[in-house]
């Protein structure tokens, strides 16, 4: 999702006009593969909206170029039809097919559904009800075009339901949720249309479904440096970085198939195949300590944004994912800011003035995009008037 481009950045990153256009960097990509294969990092998950609809031929020529056998590594991929245009069979279908050729192979070893609950129960069925395409991959899956069938799961309850509930019909061969050590007890804390993740992990268990997480280190707010998490988990180990303690935690379940990290860096690849290298599974004591870490990051009341960027682009240019990381590095700095250090970090986060908060019209179009149900245009509201505040402050 987060493939390296020429210029440092990640290609799910968006300018004023759009995409930011920046090329993918192949060759260094090509060589992280390589490197990934090499250590044992063989599960591979990419989807047809990813990194501007490239990140499907990106890593199929990787893959090829790799020297790898088809056989030794596990392509994940997804039925990504977001847009009404994509709501039919023909072109569901269509986006299969352009899977495949994109990823240079002629089967997927495993298939999902892709973020059954986002936008609503209404959404899901004529996604994936109505128009045949679910009970089309069942076809799929006995023809021996797809080996697994699964489904990523954000948002609706009753999108999760008819999944659970169906699970005799459909037989999953694992799931995509959404778990770490925030998550597991204070999903429903961040939002009423949330499920704790322990909720879907027992769920699954319970049906032998196994399990892939995804959002291991919510989009990195986890990973970064943040004096509420540190101040309870650096005294356990001085040498272990955020990022470690948050992926044991999801190792640490025996259910867990995969544990996704959305990796930009070869210097983070690096870091999280040791972590697992071997896996050092969490003890009680552990386990009690971050759950004290969640209640601490939880009392930071920061935004459920993990930059996921679904909501971009903004019709009116704004950066929301920007806007919404800024206030919560401000809230996550154990430094109290003055308010010309306010003012001059913000400018330096949102550089276009016409990006910034107090451009948004509320009008609501990147609601029903937000995986994490964030009522943005309230959030940006909130942020503008805060603005406001610091720069009264400064007067």
């Amino acid at each position: 999702m987060r493939l390296p481009t020429v210029d440092g950045g990640h290609a799910n990153g968006w300018a004023i006009d759009g995409y930011s256009g920046k090329a993918i960097d192949q060759a260094l990509f090509n060589s992280q593969v390589k490197m990934m294969l090499d250590k044992g990092l063989n599960y591979f998950d990419t989807s047809p909206a990813y990194c501007r609809g490239e990140s499907e031929t990106c890593l199929g020529i990787a893959l090829e170029k790799s020297g790898y056998d088809r056989e030794d590594y596990v392509i994940a991929t997804k039925m990504s039809n977001f847009s009404p245009t994509q709501y039919s069979l023909a072109a569901c279908k269509k986006m299969f097919g352009d899977s495949l050729k994109a990823l240079r192979t002629s089967y997927i070893d495993n298939y999902l559904l892709h973020n059954v609950g986002n936008g609503g129960y209404d959404t899901f069925k004529k996604r994936y009800l109505e128009n045949g395409a679910a009970s089309w991959c069942l076809d799929l899956r006995a023809q021996g075009k797809i080996r697994n069938l699964g489904f990523s799961f954000h948002g609706d309850r009753r999108a999760w339901d008819w999944c659970i509930e169906n699970h005799s019909i459909y037989k999953w061969d694992f799931a995509l949720i959404q778990m770490n050590y925030v998550d597991w007890l204070h999903a429903k804390e961040l939002s009423d249309k949330n499920l704790d993740a322990k909720y879907l992990y027992d769920t699954l268990t319970s049906l032998k479904i196994p399990v892939v997480v995804m959002e291991p280190l919510l989009g990195g707010r986890l990973a970064r440096y943040n004096w509420a998490l540190a101040n309870r988990l650096t005294p356990l180990d001085p040498e272990a970085s955020l990022a470690s303690w948050a992926l044991r935690f999801c190792g640490s379940f025996d259910n867990v198939m995969c544990v996704l990290s959305g990796m930009t860096y070869s210097a983070h690849i690096e870091e999280n195949i040791e972590t697992f290298s071997p896996l050092k599974k969490l003890t009680d004591k552990e386990l009690g300590s971050l759950e004290e870490a969640a209640v601490a990051f939880l009392a930071l009341n920061t935004i459920a944004c993990n930059c996921c960027n679904y909501c971009m682009p903004c019709p009116y240019g704004l950066d929301i994912p920007g806007i919404l990381t800024f206030r919560n590095e401000i809230l996550s700095s154990k430094k109290k800011l003055r308010p010309k250090e306010i003012i001059a970090a913000y400018k330096k986060a949102i550089p276009q003035p016409l990006r910034r908060a107090e451009h948004c019209t509320g009008c609501g179009k990147c609601n029903s995009h937000c995986p994490q149900s964030i009522d943005i245009p309230k959030e940006i509201a909130k942020i503008d008037a805060w603005i406001d505040e610091v720069k009264n402050a400064l007067v």
